[in-house]
């Protein structure tokens, strides 16, 4: 599976609203669906099973919040909502992490670093929205351009 291939099978209900021109819901719906994958594998793990759990809501979590924030009237409340999928993103990579044992060592890298460019996202969103600095020191992601764009191409699925 691709980004380019899932966008396709996105709903036109969906891409026609403005908040589909943000590139980190768009990448945030994509994850839901790569997620809904890798929950379903680590329900057959019974130690793992919680983790999916929790796994799939965080992630489901990121797109809800960004949703949330985009239909707020200022930018201050734009930002806390945002602050909100921020959270849920780096608690999705924390149970990414968790369940690296049973996802398999490709897709567990493959979605730390994926979670973290969608961190990434955020933090350049936020402090534009709150009109300010965001509350944490700089954080150096690098440049990731190149690297999104090869996370995208390139999705291994649990098995």
């Amino acid at each position: 599976m691709t980004f380019e291939s899932w966008k396709e099978q996105v709903p036109d209900s969906i891409q026609n609203d403005p908040l589909w021109e943000m590139r980190v819901y768009r990448l945030s719906l994509f994850a839901s669906d790569v997620c809904w994958r890798d929950a379903s594998s680590l329900q057959k793990e019974k130690r793992s099973q919680e983790v999916a759990d929790q796994l799939y809501r965080a992630v489901g979590s990121v797109g809800a919040n960004i949703a949330e924030g985009y239909s707020r009237g200022t930018g201050k409340d734009r930002a806390r909502f945002y602050e909100y999928a921020l959270g849920s993103a780096r608690e999705s990579r924390d149970w990414y992490y968790k369940g690296r044992f049973v996802l398999g060592k490709q897709v567990a890298r493959h979605r730390l670093n994926f979670m973290t460019e969608i961190i990434r996202l955020l933090l350049t969103i936020i402090p534009r929205q709150r009109g300010g600095e965001i509350r944490e020191p700089d954080s150096s992601y690098g440049d990731s351009d190149k690297q999104m764009e090869e996370l995208l191409e390139h999705v291994p699925l649990a098995s």
